[in-house]
């Protein structure tokens, strides 16, 4: 989703980056930036002598369990006559001349050699102040915890900042989105926009909930985790677009508009019967939550098929569109709920005048609706993209750009400076430009491509601190104390890491042929048009040529000639090697989220192989040319070792992709069930959505990832030169030594 306002900032004049913040100067990595911070020169030291003086509060359990686990502090909570003591209070007026709508989140912070007063102008803005403590608390030069002496009042600029958990293709464990919680919170986010398609497990219609999903009780324990961390756990529905995980169902055939599996028809009274009772199946799982995003998200065909009367024109599909918008408004605020939307295509600006004002815009899709909308008094979100549809890895920071390149296709939305950096831009300048009045920000992370959560943090991070100030700092120091803050103060040359994770993954996206898929048939449009743009693409690789049975004449496919990219494969193989070294240096001296850095070098570890393979398949044509040389020179014994030395280095590479593959799904297994499993006596039902080209939509499992080796058919060209290595060695009489039999399943 790349709305002509993303692509109006993009367009704009670069923003004058700012210099490193005053606490980052002084040591101390702070995400988000606090607003006002006076320092003084000394340093408090931080000791087991220090006393949290606070009554039974979230922010006193924090503030001693993160000193414990991030400084090994452990302080005592009882109060009283302590030498030192950490007051945490809230008070309305703590922070005064905030805006109304964050008033809440503000507060103060002192700190000074025998007493730290944390003053929140509420119990978020108390939450918020230990979370700023903990961050800068850090190791001093004498090994001692400091914090630097020092005042500071501090609030978010934007009221809402919304993370965007998508899980179309994943599951997450429970442990695992009170994990994303937690850190969610360090960074001072105060919402969670929860994708959850068929993840939920709905009530009034059961069949739509995929085996395993979250029942009503589940869902509720991760929203009152969140509520108690001041983080709202928003619904987000995709509907009447993108239902292929409601419309593959056969009750509800009958409900597809034109008969396609990406969108319910909004002529057809019973579409909106079943998508309101999905939001109060949700509403009743979200007790306590105050928001409800209706995605309406690239909703192409209002209005299109049978059942509706009037000509799908853009005017009547526009209408339709507003109708929707409008009726489920007026529902969702009956029960008590604040809608948002992503007010796009194919809305026109005309038809805003019918979208009642008290809808958030959560994307603004032209520049000509701010007008309108600020007239009719709309708020709207800052939208960003943190991952869109690249392989493996996000674009997170510069790389060189890769967008002529053919093989990267409509998968890659290459923003050639970096999602980072297009983030401060959007958040930096983005209602200044426009006019716009923005009430919060939503970090959009798709799960198109199937990539693990744990590459967003980066992006995430992002988007909360520059919502809550706007500008400050520059992408560059937001990078590095990401990096302090996530990992911890131990961990070296991460951005790097990073950069590399980055490379390897869009140099391993780049190395593949891009085809017209041979398995999966056609899409049924886009936003263009019914049928235009459907062609779905896979990513494969020609076999190694097999030689002539007799002569052992061959044809190479692999010669440097031909795919020019091999000259590169040495190179990105021993970059791969030093990136897998770094990781695993760095898992011995990070201290937090160790687990991140698993999931990387499990990627790390699958890319590797892919240069591994490249290797193989060129090595295997070239045995296989050498065994034709010998053949013609008449020395069929040498030629038939030949033959073995190709289908041997073919057959170690299928098992070194075994091993990685296992390797990579326990490791993402851990934090995420299976994807497309059974459970209860249930099985997953792969269909796919009709618009889209989702890499993940590829398999009903984790085999999608596989899907690109898997296409080139090795175990089948192994079988096949087995057969032409013994029909040879028998009939010129020679000895057929060490050939692997072993036979791995594709």
């Amino acid at each position: 989703m790349l709305s002509s306002v993303i692509a109006l900032l993009l367009a704009a004049p670069a923003v004058p980056l700012p210099a490193p913040t005053p606490l980052f100067l002084r040591g101390h990595a702070v995400a988000p930036a606090p607003q006002r911070v006076a320092l003084r020169a000394g340093d408090v030291n931080l000791d087991e002598g220090w006393t949290i003086d606070s009554a039974d509060h979230i922010s006193a359990r924090w503030l001693a369990d993160d000193l414990k686990s991030f400084h090994g502090l452990e302080l005592n909570r009882t109060g009283g006559a302590a030498r030192s003591v950490i007051r945490l209070r809230t008070s309305a007026g703590a922070v005064a001349d905030v805006p109304a709508e964050v008033r809440a989140q503000a507060y103060r912070l002192r700190i000074a050699p025998d007493v730290i007063e944390i003053t929140g102008n509420g119990d978020a803005g108390l939450f918020y102040g230990v979370q700023t403590l903990v961050q800068l608390a850090r190791q001093g030069p004498r090994g001692r915890i400091v914090a630097p002496e020092c005042e500071i009042e501090d609030w978010p600029q934007l009221a809402l900042r919304f993370l965007h958990w998508d899980t179309k293709h994943h599951q997450n464990r429970m442990a695992t989105m009170k994990r994303y919680l937690d850190w969610a919170a360090r960074f001072k986010a105060n919402m969670i926009g929860f994708e959850l398609e068929d993840k939920f497990a709905y009530p009034s219609n059961p069949e739509i909930g995929a085996p395993g999903a979250l029942t009503p009780a589940e869902l509720q324990e991760v929203v009152n985790y969140g509520l108690e961390r001041f983080i709202q756990v928003v619904p987000v529905v995709q509907a009447p677009a993108h239902m292929a995980y409601v419309l593959k169902h056969p009750r509800f055939t009958h409900l597809k508009a034109d008969g396609n599996n990406y969108q319910s028809c909004l002529c057809l009274e019973d579409t909106y019967k079943l998508i309101f009772q999905m939001y109060d199946d949700l509403i009743a799982a979200t007790k306590g939550i105050d928001y409800f995003f209706v995605s309406t998200d690239e909703v192409y065909y209002a209005g299109i098929g049978a059942n509706c009367k009037q000509p799908y024109t853009p005017e009547n599909r526009s209408a339709l569109w507003a109708e929707f918008a409008r009726r489920a408004h007026d529902h969702l605020a009956a029960k008590g709920r604040r809608m948002l939307a992503w007010l796009e295509y194919p809305l026109l600006a005309k038809d805003l005048e019918k979208i009642p004002s008290g809808v958030i815009d959560g994307v603004v899709g032209d520049d000509s609706f701010v007008p309108v909308e600020m007239r009719k008094g709309m708020r709207q979100l800052l939208y960003v993209s943190t991952q869109g549809a690249e392989f493996l890895f996000p674009d997170h920071l510069p790389i060189e750009s890769l967008a002529s390149d053919a093989r990267l296709g409509e998968f890659e939305e290459v923003f050639t400076a970096g999602r980072i950096n297009q983030t401060y831009t959007t958040m930096a300048r983005g209602s200044r430009v426009l006019g716009m009045n923005p009430i919060g920000a939503f970090g959009a992370a798709w799960d198109d491509s199937g990539l693990h959560d744990e590459t967003f943090w980066l992006g995430w991070s992002a988007v909360a601190r520059w919502a809550w100030q706007r500008g400050v700092p520059g992408p560059e120091q937001h990078a590095v104390e990401f990096m302090q803050v996530y990992y911890g103060p131990g961990v070296t040359g991460m951005v790097d890491v990073y950069r590399t994770m980055q490379q390897q993954a869009r140099a391993w996206q780049r190395s593949w042929d891009r085809v017209v898929s041979r398995v999966r048939g056609p899409g049924y449009g886009n936003s263009e048009g019914k049928g235009i743009g459907t062609a779905r693409h896979d990513l494969t690789l020609p076999a190694p040529a097999l030689p002539e049975a007799v002569t052992l004449a061959v044809q190479p496919r692999y010669a440097a000639r031909t795919r020019p990219y091999l000259a590169d494969a040495a190179g990105w193989r021993i970059e791969n090697d030093q990136l897998q070294h770094a990781l695993l240096d760095n898992m011995l001296r990070a201290d937090r989220n160790r687990y991140n850095l698993e999931v990387f070098h499990a990627l790390a570890r699958f890319v590797g192989h892919h240069w591994r393979l490249l290797a193989a398949m060129t090595g295997a044509e070239r045995a296989l040319q050498r065994a034709e040389e010998n053949a013609r020179r008449g020395d069929p014994a040498q030629a038939a070792s030949h033959l073995v030395e190709a289908h041997n280095l073919i057959a170690r590479v299928q098992e070194d992709g075994e091993a990685v593959w296992t390797n990579l799904r326990t490791v993402f297994e851990k934090s995420r069930w299976p994807k497309g499993m059974s459970s209860g006596g249930r099985t997953f039902v792969q269909v796919l959505d009709d618009s889209k080209d989702h890499w993940a939509d590829r398999t009903a499992d984790l085999g999608y990832m596989e899907a690109p080796e898997r296409s080139i058919g090795l175990t089948a060209w192994r079988e096949q030169l087995s057969r032409i290595a013994q029909a040879y060695a028998a009939r010129h009489k020679v000895p057929l030594r060490g050939l692997a039999e072993k036979r791995l399943e594709e």
